[in-house]
């Protein structure tokens, strides 16, 4: 062999180890060892027992039962997953999926029924508790959230976070979980995303209580929440942290803002809608002056004034509330699923936002790529390159605060194999790890969600669980879906792993059988055709056929 070919030879070897060393990075890559790893839930999600004991109405169960237009399917969840009864079950999943942490809500109505403490259920204390202790016996960490939405509806009748006299209520119903659960539970989360509880359930016709008033009561809930959230935090800091030793914070959420293009005033837009989506909570708990931004304090000043207000209609904190309010949380909580491409409106309002409203108030137009990936609902884009721009502008804007992903997940139609929702985790969990290499702080990620529930407006047509449940059967029957398996392979070797895709294993493929079978007859009492009973058939038999080889092997 010549020189030269030997030399080529050599090099064309070097070129193979390389890639495959490249290859290898691609298809598998470890997290920071001390990195967490959970599961998410929400109370009126999962939990059914809607009157079970002696709980309260909340203003979900008000909603869904005197106004079922409103929901997709017109569906409640008075039995949803029905974990009320089958939580233990739940633990069971949570020890399959080899998590640290499991993320619930408690619901305030099934606590305190009339959102007072003059009644107290102890029948609601004693489910948390069993809850709480079933998951310490299994190592796995409770993260309580204090309220995901689940306001009771008497307190509604006075205002619920409008009026003022939310601050106090909700300061007496978290002391009684502090007591109740604080030597237990080390890890709280006041609110989840209060641009939810405040913009969508006032502003607009969405979540409930489904004001659509927009413009003005969505500040005073904000107004409201942020001076509820700095009062309990100083409680716990100063009542029981000391000895009980635990961690409180409050988690936000956003759709990255993407600039339509690299124009200043793209750029600009995006940058503001991030003030307005995040910083409205964020700027007074996690900046270093605290308060509302100043571009949200400017433009609604300013828009108040020409429309006529005698104030802006964005209430004003005093010296003393902005300092009390803070510093109040010891993490970040950031929830995340989705991107939207932004440009700004213009002087014109040409895209015709109510006047007064939050997005006039914004100013800020958002759209949908429609050549990035879909899923089962349709403001959910697939872009994992946005889940790093928010990481690394939460590092930027807040001096780098510890962070944890409360929330991120896909949804789809139903199925166990999800293979979509596999794809969606690894790029996503990619991206987060992008972020951490390039200096943010995060320290933990939860996925969403543990199960397939009750999803908001949308009923019972979206589903973002890594187990499936078969609404169908009074037992509500949970099946892994190969996410599952996907996912507990993640964190139990804290790495991603690109090339482990399995397949339906014995249990998923009955599950799959009678699936399929409740739609044949569902089709075959319809009416339909002999075509379409021949294509619900054509599942089941193949999966004989799949279930056929595996026994041979």
């Amino acid at each position: 062999m010549s020189s030269a070919l030997r030399l080529i030879c050599c090099l064309y070897i070097i070129y193979l180890n390389v890639t495959f060393v490249l290859a290898a990075d691609k298809f598998q890559r470890n997290f920071p060892k001390d990195f967490v790893w959970g599961v998410g839930s929400s109370s009126y999600q999962i939990e059914g027992g809607w009157n079970a004991n002696d709980k309260g109405e909340s203003i979900w169960d008000f909603m869904t039962h005197n106004y079922p237009e409103r929901i997709a399917d017109r569906s409640n969840a008075d039995i949803s997953s029905d974990s009320y009864h089958h939580w233990r079950r739940d633990v069971e999943m949570l020890r399959q999926l080899n998590v640290n942490i499991y993320r619930f809500s408690i619901s305030w109505p099934r606590i305190m029924p009339g959102g007072y403490m003059n009644k107290v259920s102890t029948d609601g204390i004693k489910y948390y508790s069993n809850l709480i202790d079933e998951l310490l016996h299994y190592n796995i960490t409770p993260m309580v959230t204090i309220y995901h939405w689940e306001l009771p509806q008497r307190l509604q009748e006075l205002g619920g976070w409008t009026n003022s006299e939310i601050i106090p209520l909700f300061k007496e119903y978290s002391r009684l979980l502090f007591e109740m659960y604080g030597d237990r539970v080390k890890l709280w989360t006041t609110i989840n995303e209060p641009w939810h509880v405040c913009e969508q359930s006032y502003g607009i016709d969405y979540m409930a209580p489904a004001y659509d008033y927009p413009g003005i009561p969505s500040y005073l809930c904000g107004h409201n929440l942020l001076k509820a959230h700095a009062e309990v935090v100083h409680m716990y800091r100063q009542q029981y942290k000391p000895s009980q030793m635990g961690r409180i914070g409050i988690t936000l959420d956003v759709s990255w803002p993407e600039p339509e293009t690299q124009s200043p005033e793209d750029l600009q837009a995006s940058e503001r809608a991030m003030q307005f989506y995040v910083g409205w909570f964020g700027h007074p708990i996690f900046s270093h002056h605290g308060n509302y931004p100043a571009v949200m304090i400017e433009r609604i000043r300013n828009l108040s004034k020409q429309q006529g207000f005698t104030r802006s209609r964005l209430p004003s904190f005093t010296k003393e509330e902005i300092q009390r309010i803070r510093g109040t949380s010891d993490f970040f909580g950031i929830n995340h699923y989705t991107t939207n491409l932004v440009r700004p409106n213009d002087h014109n309002n040409t895209a015709n936002f109510p006047m007064p409203s939050f997005n006039h108030d914004m100013g800020v137009v958002e759209r949908q790529n429609p050549d990035w990936p879909g899923s089962g609902s349709p403001w959910l884009k697939v872009y994992p390159k946005g889940i790093y721009n928010l990481l690394m502008w939460i590092r930027r804007e807040y001096n780098n605060p510890p962070i944890i992903i409360t929330e991120n997940g896909v949804s789809d139609k139903g199925g166990l194999e999800d293979y979509a929702r596999i794809d969606y985790y690894n790029s996503y969990l990619t991206s987060v790890l992008d972020a951490i290499e390039d200096g943010a702080n995060v320290q933990g990620y939860i996925a969403w969600s543990l199960m397939d529930s009750y999803e908001w407006k949308a009923g019972f047509t979206e589903k973002f669980g890594l187990y499936h449940v078969d609404f169908n059967d009074p037992a509500r029957k949970r099946t892994p879906k190969i996410s599952a398996r996907v996912f507990a392979q993640i964190c139990k070797t804290n790495a991603i792993d690109w090339s482990y895709r399995p397949s339906l294993d014995e249990e998923q493929i009955i599950a799959t059988m009678h699936m399929s079978k409740r739609v044949h007859y569902a089709k075959h009492n319809s009416g339909n055709t002999f075509s379409d009973i021949r294509e619900t058939l054509v599942l089941p038999l193949s999966i004989l056929i799949v279930m056929f080889t595996m026994h041979l092997k």
